[in-house]
């Protein structure tokens, strides 16, 4: 029973024994054979073996695009790369390969995964921007933040063993705080290595993100670099700037018209009469994932919607280990410190647990229970979910491990159920996610980019529906429109001096 407690996250109820239904023929199979958990084989193998069963044992590889071979090859040869592309480009699944590539040529210890916020750095595994670069908020001068990341002996050591930085979501960082990093790490990196003339003291540099997307907050409304692109060590931080173009997400080539043009800020009436067509006063179909501006929103929507459902609530404690600063980087994450679901939940996954099969983060379910007593197999009345996917699979949902790496050191972890409730999110936390049936309010919309996050998610048209839809809330950024009208006019003059590559 060890084992047992080591993998499972405690489920607590009040005098009541609850047992987990579940239709599906591999599910009736596995607990039919009355196979026993003990110490000869672990919880996590079992979760395993019956995913195996139930989507095959032999999985495709997901392709890369050539463009996306073209991009490994440059970091093969040591490049500093900026990647950018509209929502659903694959920028994260190439950022993992590109870690793996990177972690092979200087060794996983001197390859440090970076993001600007808490949710896309557990994503790849990473730690936030700010807390490999010891900077605290950053809200400071050069000089100053230089000093206080000198007295922080753990960050001094880092910036000095990175050999590569990858640092996901660059569009919340504004230009300030990049150029901040770059001018500690040639300072630093100068004393140490005698790097002084080199730009980010000769770290190889990966950054993604889109700029169309959420904008950085900043709380300094006079300050002049809003955008990291802005920074004055912008261009000379790269070898290679690229667009990615193959959209992975949607195929419906009416949508990818409209999400492109939305993303600029742009529209016309064609693209107003689709957009018309998916506004509804309707009451949103159970299985549509509501989209809201404000957690405020999302809570109370959610809150409700469990408690109609009046149903025992399972209480799933996330399992935390390591220490602070990182510690509390895992309360930003996706994955809940506390996570109540009840029988009937609609909920959604917030990881990866097959691509090829669709079991990826954003895939939208029913928690279901099974009806057999298993408190004998997880002692004490622990239960895993099982969920309905609304492809139609069923799964028992097991537990899944987030960390906080700094290099090749795992310095904090959480263990939880990788779900979350989800008849509402908000914007901010559904950025990166691919949704099957989208519903949103857009009154409350504010900023640049919001409605094409929003939007971006859904697959497609038969899936998105739009409450108090206003043409006005389409915007972009008129700074970000020209830095990527400079960045396609330097394209075009590369293929008319000869060079057809994009990179």
């Amino acid at each position: 029973m060890n084992l047992i407690r080591q993998d499972l996250v405690c489920l607590n109820y009040s005098n009541m024994k609850l047992a987990l239904y579940y239709t599906a023929k591999i599910a009736y199979r596995f607990w039919s054979s009355k196979a026993t958990w003990g110490s000869q084989v672990s919880a996590k193998s079992k979760i395993k073996s019956c995913r195996s069963e139930f989507i095959g044992n032999k999985k495709p590889k997901v392709k890369l695009t050539d463009q996306q071979k073209q991009i490994l090859e440059a970091i093969s040869k040591g490049s500093s790369i900026f990647i950018t592309g509209s929502a659903g480009t694959g920028k994260t699944y190439l950022l993992q390969h590109i870690i793996s590539k990177l972690s092979k040529i200087h060794g996983k210890s001197r390859v440090f995964v970076t993001a600007s916020t808490g949710v896309a750095a557990c994503s790849l595994n990473g730690q936030t921007l700010h807390s490999f670069a010891g900077i605290g908020l950053g809200d400071a001068s050069n000089v100053d933040l230089l000093s206080k990341v000198t007295l922080d002996k753990k960050a001094y050591r880092r910036w000095n063993k990175a050999r590569a930085l990858v640092i996901d979501e660059i569009s919340m960082i504004s230009g300030e705080v990049f150029d901040n990093l770059e001018f500690i790490a040639r300072s630093i990196r100068s004393e140490e290595l005698g790097c002084a003339e080199k730009i980010w003291g000769g770290i190889q540099l990966v950054v993604s993100g889109d700029f169309f997307q959420l904008p950085p907050v900043i709380s300094n409304k006079g300050q002049q670099k809003e955008f990291a692109f802005q920074a004055d060590c912008w261009n000379a931080s790269f070898d290679m700037q690229i667009e990615l173009k193959t959209i992975f997400r949607q195929s419906d080539a009416q949508l990818i018209k409209l999400l492109q043009g939305i993303r600029k800020g742009k529209y016309d009436s064609e693209d107003l009469k689709v957009l018309d067509q998916c506004c509804s006063n309707v009451e949103p179909d159970s299985s549509a994932v509501q989209l809201y501006p404000r957690i405020e929103d999302v809570n109370r929507v959610n809150a409700e919607r469990l408690d109609y459902l009046d149903e025992v609530l399972f209480h799933y404690q996330a399992l935390d280990s390591g220490k602070d600063p990182w510690k509390k980087q895992l309360k930003n994450g996706i994955a809940p410190e506390l996570l109540k679901l009840c029988v009937g939940s609609r909920v959604l996954l917030t990881k990866n647990i097959d691509v090829i099969s669709g079991l990826v983060n954003g895939a939208t379910e029913t928690h279901k229970l099974y009806d057999r007593e298993i408190s004998d197999i997880c002692g004490n009345g622990n239960l895993l979910p099982v969920v309905r996917f609304d492809s139609g699979q069923e799964l028992m949902i097991g537990l899944e491990r987030w960390y906080v790496m700094e290099g090749d050191q795992a310095v904090a972890m959480r263990k939880q159920i990788p779900l979350i409730l989800a008849w509402a999110l908000s914007i901010h936390k559904c950025q990166g996610m691919t949704l099957n049936n989208l519903h949103t309010d857009l009154y409350r919309v504010f900023g640049f980019g919001m409605v094409y996050v929003a939007l971006s998610r859904v697959k497609s048209l038969d899936g998105l529906h739009l409450v108090n839809f206003n043409p006005s809330k389409i915007k972009a950024n008129p700074k970000v429109l020209k830095f990527y009208e400079r960045l396609s006019g330097e394209k075009d003059e590369q293929k008319e001096d000869g060079v057809t590559d994009e990179i």
